[in-house]
């Protein structure tokens, strides 16, 4: 997919030219990770929903990409996802999670779960937040799979990587993955721009 004048890429020294590291955006779009994917400069592969493997319409490029399928409603599956990624990381490779863990609805961005944090600290991988600005506009979660909006200004900047030898040293090691979590959630938060929220991101027919 070709992006052209129209897309900014900010921090990418930031990413680091060998050795394993999480990659963790925002979330607006199902077109986030192959933007990443774009202006990466090494290859990172990406969890993501069972479903897109089951559409026929999905199926070829996301396993292509070298993503891991994950059934966000089958605990079994998401702990073997967390394995792969695991070895992708212990390989000396990149590996992304969106912490939101769905695309946000409302413009907001929402508490994270803790997944990215556990691989940091069982691998000893940093995590480098990322804010994306525009991938909504693209296609937002509403719109179907098949519509795509060229043109879209589009902005990705990266931080600082956070090291995970920051956590692991805590005095209550069982809060560690929540700590991490909600400092990178601040990071992206001022990457993105976008409001942030104290509460996780709702899928679709998901009540409180």
């Amino acid at each position: 997919m070709r992006f052209g004048e129209r897309l900014t890429v900010e921090g990418i020294e930031h990413v680091p030219a060998e050795g394993p590291a999480i990659i963790a955006p925002n979330h607006l779009s199902v077109h986030d990770s192959t933007v990443l994917m774009g202006v990466l400069p090494r290859m990172v592969r990406f969890i993501g929903k069972s479903e897109y493997v089951d559409d026929w319409t999905t199926r070829f490029a996301f396993l292509a990409l070298g993503n891991i399928p994950v059934d966000r409603a089958n605990p079994d599956s998401g702990k073997a996802a967390l394995d792969a990624a695991a070895a992708v990381l212990a390989a000396g490779d990149l590996f992304g999670v969106f912490p939101e863990g769905t695309r946000s609805r409302d413009g907001l961005l929402h508490k994270g779960k803790t997944g990215a944090a556990r691989l940091s600290l069982r691998t000893g991988a940093p995590i480098i937040p990322v804010g994306l600005v525009g991938t909504d506009e693209m296609q937002a979660p509403t719109d179907p799979i098949t519509v795509i909006r060229f043109g879209k200004k589009i902005t990705v900047r990266f931080g600082e990587p956070i090291p995970a030898e920051r956590y692991r040293s805590r005095s209550d090691p069982a809060l560690a993955p929540r700590q991490m979590t909600d400092d990178v959630m601040f990071e992206i938060a001022e990457l993105c721009g976008q409001t942030y929220v104290d509460e996780y991101m709702k899928r679709p027919g998901e009540v409180a």
